[in-house]
């Protein structure tokens, strides 16, 4: 069973414990430590953990991992890869580690148990301790306390209402959105593109020798939409550039009708000297 080994950022302080990170040489990426033991997706299993801190982590365990967080957005940076989830049952936020803390999240950690959890703004809990004359060493209470539970199924039903909800104006923008596109007349283009980035990746598929990862990555962009959602975005970053291309045909037709004014004002030759001349000419 291959292992990952550690390694820590040599510009970071000595201390820093989030400097530590863990890389698989063999097929060439790392992980921060933190990233992935806050990852709710990751269980290191007594087997995995021997207690060697410079050869810990099963390689395979967090290909899976990061191959699952492909799926996931950021609930703060909006970006793919957010493997760590709030810690209540029916709260799905997820993060990257370090937008989790930006996103004043809050963690929880027991080192002994091999506990790490996250909580997102919403749902902080504060730390539990063991009364001081106890003999144990204190430690985080991470059991929820019944007034806990109880708060959180009172606002399942509240929160569920508001993912809905924003589901329902994010759905009505795009609609809105392409409402848009077909009054400007770019739906025949960008489904054109559309068709022109099946037909690419068509021939990728195709191919014997497509490599793993660009079969990863067609098969997300088709099945997760990123296909449909990237075009409309380039269509969209395009539409500076379509008006500024208008503006100048604009500027060229307004200098057109500008000469055909002016020449419609103009009189006309008088007929008659040219009536001589045409009389003059095939006699």
């Amino acid at each position: 069973m291959a292992k990952m080994t550690r390694r820590k950022c040599a510009l970071c302080p000595s201390d820093e414990l989030r400097a530590i990170m863990y890389i698989a040489e063999e097929q060439n990426f790392a992980v921060h430590q933190d990233c992935l033991l806050f990852s709710s997706g990751f269980e290191e299993s007594e087997e995995q953990n021997t207690g060697d801190l410079d050869k810990r982590f099963d390689v395979a365990s967090v290909m899976k991992e990061i191959k699952r967080g492909k799926k996931l957005l950021c609930n703060f940076c909006h970006k793919r890869g957010a493997t760590i989830g709030c810690e209540v049952k029916h709260c799905r936020r997820s993060y990257h580690y370090f937008c989790a803390f930006r996103d004043d999240a809050t963690i929880e950690t027991d080192e002994k148990e091999g506990l790490y959890r996250l909580f997102c703004q919403k749902h902080i809990q504060e730390p539990i301790y063991y009364d001081e004359n106890t003999e144990a060493m204190p430690v985080l209470d991470l059991e929820p306390s019944c007034t806990t539970t109880k708060m959180t199924d009172e606002t399942v039903e509240e929160e569920n209402m508001e993912v809905l909800s924003e589901k329902h104006d994010q759905l009505k923008e795009r609609i809105e959105f392409l409402k848009k596109c077909k009054q400007a007349g770019l739906l025949n283009e960008i489904f054109e593109e559309m068709v022109n980035s099946l037909h690419l990746a068509q021939e990728k598929l195709m191919e014997d020798n497509t490599s793993e990862a660009e079969y990863e990555k067609i098969v997300i962009s088709l099945f997760d939409c990123d296909l449909f959602e990237n075009i409309l975005r380039a269509a969209h970053s395009g539409i500076e550039g379509k008006i500024q291309e208008l503006m100048n045909t604009r500027e060229k037709l307004d200098a057109q009708i500008e000469h055909f004014r002016d020449l419609k004002e103009t009189a006309f030759p008088d007929t008659e000297d040219t009536d001589n001349t045409s009389s003059g000419i095939f006699e």
